[in-house]
């Protein structure tokens, strides 16, 4: 590897890694530790695959420090040192870049500085991405750390699209506006559309639908974010996993009021105990599916309003961008629900969505699954957010 790069994506109790060649768009070694910080009977645990072989390791993981010298003794087990591998960079995600950051952003006391006042916006994210960022510049002195945010590629979204309609002076003394999520997976599948279909970006007006635990859609024309379904947070939009997505606001003042429920309990239950979760019991798709096939009546529900919520979105953007070129389905739902995808665009063709069933049914990498005579091209594309992030990461410190 001439560029070896580490990717590092930190949560409050979790630390994801990924040790990329990304001149070969290759995953050396993954890796997974959680329960960091966590007290409790069960111990901390992490995996660590590499060359096909896996490495774990099962203690207690006090903070993240500990976890960055787990990471580093599983790298020594496996037998490729990461002081060895000639690490050219560390790639960090950061979930909010505010108005700040639009671009990856080499990281010194300063930027860690306003990644952390940052955490005002992203409570549950940023105070973990600093930490990270923080033990893994003590644990690789002189390496480059690079932060790429996941807010960034929607920073510049049209201002009818990016502003709230409540009073501007609250609104600018709170930083309130649309920054959107999943950014780096939103436009590094826009790219890779263009290349799948060897097309300009330049000339395609893009839907893009990362449907995952998280979920979000967005509008992207000539390879510019135009819209996005989340907004100040990452609550806003589609029905995910265990969020709600778009609710009335009048529902917290409803539930604060009738309920009794504080600020704290009526953000719990919209982030963690809403969405599939809420409605159906459990989040995975799998397991909706076999409810489903049960004959649970709540899962079967569950499946309508997620479908169409993001059917209302596909309709939407489509008005916004004056009608697409292509529709794309990404993360772990869009790549791998073949009935997910089906009912979503289930209806759709006088809009010019016509749905090949048989190349949906298909599995595989990148592909086409509409018809050879369908208006608008729908695709399914794997997304790939740690590439992206090494990619970046190495383009700005080379």
């Amino acid at each position: 590897m001439q560029h070896p790069i580490l990717v590092v994506n930190s949560g409050s109790s979790s630390m994801k890694y990924q040790l990329i060649d990304p001149d070969e768009g290759q995953a050396v070694t993954t890796g997974l530790i959680e329960r960091i910080g966590v007290a409790g009977a069960e111990p901390g645990r992490a995996t660590h695959r590499q060359d096909g072989q896996d490495f774990d390791y099962t203690g207690e993981i006090a903070d993240h420090a500990a976890a960055v010298e787990v990471m580093r003794s599983l790298f020594d087990r496996s037998g490729r040192p990461i002081q060895r591998t000639g690490l050219f960079a560390v790639g960090h995600r950061v979930v909010h870049g505010g108005s700040l950051f639009g671009e990856p952003t080499l990281v010194d006391a300063q930027v860690l500085a306003e990644i952390k006042a940052l955490s005002v916006l992203a409570p549950l994210h940023n105070p973990a991405n600093a930490t990270g960022i923080e033990e893994a510049m003590a644990a690789f002195p002189g390496v480059p750390q690079v932060a790429v945010f996941d807010t960034a590629f929607f920073r510049d979204l049209p201002a009818a699209a990016a502003t709230y309609a409540i009073d501007r002076t609250v609104a600018a003394e709170h930083q309130v506006r649309r920054y959107g999520f999943h950014g780096t997976s939103h436009q590094y599948v826009s790219q890779q559309v263009a290349a799948v279909l060897g097309r300009e970006l330049a000339q395609l007006r893009q839907i893009v639908l990362h449907l995952g635990n998280g979920a979000s859609v967005s509008a992207v024309d000539g390879g510019r974010a135009v819209e996005t379904s989340m907004g100040l947070t990452p609550l806003e939009g589609l029905v995910m996993g265990t969020r709600s997505g778009d609710i009335d606001p009048g529902v917290v003042f409803h539930l604060a009021r009738t309920a009794g429920l504080s600020i704290d309990e009526i953000d719990s239950l919209l982030n963690r105990r809403s969405g599939m979760l809420g409605l159906a019991g459990v989040s995975d798709f799998r397991d909706i599916d076999r409810l489903i096939e049960q004959g649970d009546t709540d899962a079967a529900l569950a499946l309508d309003v997620y479908c169409h919520r993001v059917r209302k979105y596909i309709g939407a953007y489509l008005a916004v961008l004056g009608g697409a070129d292509v529709i794309t389905f990404t993360a772990g739902v869009g790549e791998n629900a073949a009935g997910v995808r089906a009912k979503v665009l289930a209806g759709l063709e006088p809009l010019g969505i016509r749905l090949d069933p048989a190349r949906n049914a298909g599995r595989g990498g990148a592909r086409v699954i509409s018809t050879d005579d369908s208006p608008v091209t729908v695709l399914v594309v794997p997304t790939n957010e740690e590439l992206a992030i090494a990619r970046a990461t190495l383009a700005l410190v080379r």
